[in-house]
């Protein structure tokens, strides 16, 4: 059967490609292929251009950019400018001064080495680049459209103007946001590069409509000022610094170094939005390294706070691998497991020397007092005798006090005499940062002065942290010590909760617990730790099983040891309608005070807070 002209099907694009012969492309396409890669939005060459200024050694870099970006971006640097003969190279792809052989990729120094940048960026927009070396009595301009060279007026340095972004594909243009959007991503490149950078002073200012919109000067100087200046207030009144130097094993060269500011737990965050971390001053985005570093924050933060940092990671540049990608914002580690440790031990062991707030409240500097032994739980015995010298402990009977209020009743206030006697009670405020106890509200928080006003304390809170530190120091020496109990408490189980007993007694007996399975459903909880000797077995032995259930093998549970330790401090930890005495609560406050991380409490809570009397003075208006 014939077929006309009519009955064929017209010829689709694949099948048009098909027939076409291998050729090779264009050097446009070429270069705007590779953009895809380089040029995402204005940001990233504003990043692009930032590094190659401070690869020419500019001490003073100017960024502005007209309509987020968008319009135009204009970097300004003072440094070893480019001679005239070699400005259209400066344009050509895979051309760079900065490497020349595969030995140098491999221990590259410099931001910038691929040799692409410039290249993408004058494919999708209008360059033009001005530069004048030390020794060149005049400066020299370059059209990147049409590669014409003349003599131009300009200082030392560099001067690269980038207008109408996307112009050449006006598609890529489509997919860009707003201009304060744009604007937003930009500063946050100009940052990351000024945090890397703070011997070299960096200025910004954006443009709109024909007016400055804003403007950022940062000069030259201090590392952990500039840090504090891109974190925040918040930070700046609740950091650490971090600075650890090792000599690492062979495979690690000349070793780590970590330097960098650390915004403490009161300052997280809700999103992971000031997080920058550098390796040898490049600005990378590694899920791993910011994992290493929220684990080293472990229960110090709340729920899913995030927190704050700076961070510089140096290390031989052979061991790490920055030719990953075109934006160079990824790297590989040849050691990336020691890399994550060091990172981790780095920051929790500069969060445990930091001083927290208990720390910071203390007012006159003298020896220690004896402290009063905070045991783990309620006891129910007798009250203490009054023979002897022994001090009143946090856990002894407690005495009726006319300062541990209960919630008001109508038959149940204090008298004329009782509120006398408040008035006239007198602490030695300048001794101890969170000050004398002076009573207990509802059951759950204790209220104590100092010399700066009144302190409220989240007693369960507090006593868990303080066990927890406890626990976790015995566990440090493989010193938990057990108590046996005199009639084991058996309960019900699951099949997998007795599996796991029987694969992990010894590890749980690590921890102070001693399980053993009594038949198919049934456990014996045979031994608890000593600090909780008084706390429920079978409730404590079920959480800490289901832990393990979560964990999901002996390893993952040494892992996840701090974690358990929390849950066995939780049980151990004083509940709440508990009425305590004075001398109690003071036990409380002094351990409170001696204690590594008493600020917050094991899941991240504050575990105090404070009133000052100027507080107190404006609420009640007193004064005015």
């Amino acid at each position: 059967m014939k077929t006309g002209p009519s009955d064929q099907l017209p010829e689709t694009d694949s099948q048009a490609i098909e027939r076409r012969p291998i050729r090779t492309l264009p050097d446009l396409l070429i270069s705007q292929i590779a953009a895809g890669e380089v040029v995402e939005r204005p940001a990233s060459i504003v990043k692009e251009l930032l590094e190659n200024a401070v690869d020419a050694r500019g001490r003073v870099i100017s960024l502005r950019i007209d309509d987020g970006g968008i319009s135009r971006i204009l970097v300004t640097d003072d440094g070893s400018g480019i001679p005239d003969q070699q400005l259209p190279l400066a344009l050509t792809r895979h051309a760079t001064s900065k490497i020349s052989s595969l030995s140098e990729l491999e221990r590259v120094n410099t931001l910038g080495f691929r040799g692409e940048a410039l290249a993408a960026i004058a494919s999708v927009s209008e360059v033009t680049i001005t530069s004048r070396p030390r020794n060149e009595p005049h400066a020299s301009a370059i059209d990147a459209q049409s590669g014409e060279i003349m003599p131009a007026a300009g200082g030392y340095g560099t001067v690269v103007d980038v207008r109408n972004l996307f112009s050449h594909t006006p598609a890529r243009r489509k997919f860009l946001k707003g201009s304060s959007t744009e604007a937003a991503h930009c500063l946050d490149a100009w940052r990351r590069v000024a945090l890397a950078h703070p011997q070299i002073a960096f200025n910004y200012e954006a443009w709109s409509d024909h007016q400055r919109r804003r403007e950022e000067r940062w000069p030259a100087g201090d590392p952990i000022e500039r840090a504090l200046a891109c974190l925040g207030p918040e930070v700046r009144s609740a950091y650490c610094v971090v600075d650890r130097v090792i000599e690492g094993p062979p495979e690690l060269g000349q070793g780590l170094a970590l330097q960098g500011v650390l915004g403490l737990p009161e300052a997280s965050r809700p999103r992971p939005d000031h997080q920058f971390l550098f390796v040898n001053g490049r600005c990378v985005r590694d899920r791993a390294l910011s994992f290493a570093v929220r684990q080293a924050f472990g229960e110090a933060l709340h729920g899913d706070r995030q927190p704050c940092f700076v961070l510089m990671l140096s290390l031989d540049p052979t061991l790490v691998d920055v030719n990953v990608h075109p934006a160079k914002t990824e790297v590989r580690f040849r050691d990336s497991a020691a890399v994550r440790s060091f990172l981790f031990h780095a920051v929790a062991g500069a969060l445990r020397a930091a001083p927290g707030p208990i720390a910071a409240h203390r007012f006159i500097a003298r020896e220690p007092e004896p402290q009063a032994e905070v045991p783990a739980s309620d006891r129910d015995g007798d009250p203490p005798s009054p023979a002897g010298d022994r001090q009143p402990q946090f856990g002894d009977r407690p005495t009726p006090s006319l300062f541990a209020f209960r919630s008001p009743s109508p038959i149940d206030r204090p008298s004329a005499q009782a509120i006398e006697a408040a008035l006239a009670f007198q602490a030695p405020l300048d001794t101890h940062p969170l000050g004398q106890a002076i009573g207990q509200l509802h059951g759950l928080y204790i209220l104590a002065q100092n010399a700066e006003g009144l302190v409220l304390i989240d007693m369960h809170a507090a006593h868990e942290r303080i066990v927890f530190e406890r626990l976790r120091a015995q566990a440090d020496q493989r010193s938990i010590v057990s108590q046996p109990l005199l009639v084991p408490a058996v309960f019900t189980a699951d099949e997998i909760e007795v599996a796991l007993v029987e694969e992990s007694s010894e590890a749980l007996c690590g921890f102070g617990l001693e399980l053993a399975p009594m038949g198919p459903t049934t456990i014996a909880v045979r031994a608890v730790p000593a600090l909780l000797s008084k706390a429920d077995p079978t409730a404590l032995a079920r959480d800490v099983l289901a832990g393990l259930r979560e964990s999901g093998n002996l390893h993952a549970l040494t892992q996840r040891r701090d974690a358990i330790l929390s849950t066995i401090a939780c049980h151990g930890a004083v509940r709440a309608n508990r009425q305590l005495s004075l001398s109690e609560m003071d036990a409380l406050l002094r351990a409170m005070e001696s204690t590594p991380g008493a600020d917050r409490c094991n899941h991240g809570r504050p575990t105090w807070m404070m009133l000052s009397l100027n507080d107190l003075d404006q609420r009640f208006m007193r004064g005015r």
